[in-house]
């Protein structure tokens, strides 16, 4: 699958602003999460992740971030594979980057370039660097 850029969700806009602007804290999550959907998630966290067939969130490790050119950013240092789907999971349009297995946060959105069906006995794997966050 080729590269895909997140944005930032509304509930880290908020936690961002918040802990810069205004001196209150929050707890970064100590581990984050790959969620597949067949919507688009918005900046609202309103898209239908995937269920059922055997599908879970994986969690995903970001490198430590660069700054050039104002830009700052960071990629996954290593693969993130999901399990064999047991049952079609319908077409993989976007992701998103939660802070919990189950629930949660969502932090971080983004649309597949070529979305895809995924169906039974697929894997879905993403190699490490496909997974790109840039902030101005």
């Amino acid at each position: 699958m080729a590269e895909i850029l997140l944005s930032k969700s509304n509930h880290w806009k908020k936690l961002s602003i918040n802990a810069a602007l205004r001196g209150i804290s929050f707890t970064a999550p100590p581990k984050v999460y790959i969620a597949l959907y067949t919507s688009n998630p918005t900046d609202a966290d309103t898209g239908q992740e995937v269920t059922g067939g055997g599908y879970a969130r994986r969690e995903v490790i970001f490198g430590e971030p660069l700054v050039a050119e104002r830009r700052a950013g960071t990629q996954n240092t290593v693969d993130v594979v999901f399990p064999i789907a047991t049952a079609e999971w319908g077409l993989i349009t976007h992701i998103g980057i939660r802070d919990a297995i189950t629930g949660g946060n969502l932090w971080y959105h983004g649309a597949i370039k070529t979305p895809r069906p995924a169906l039974t006995n697929d894997l879905i794997r993403y190699l490490a660097g496909q997974l790109k966050i840039d902030e101005a």
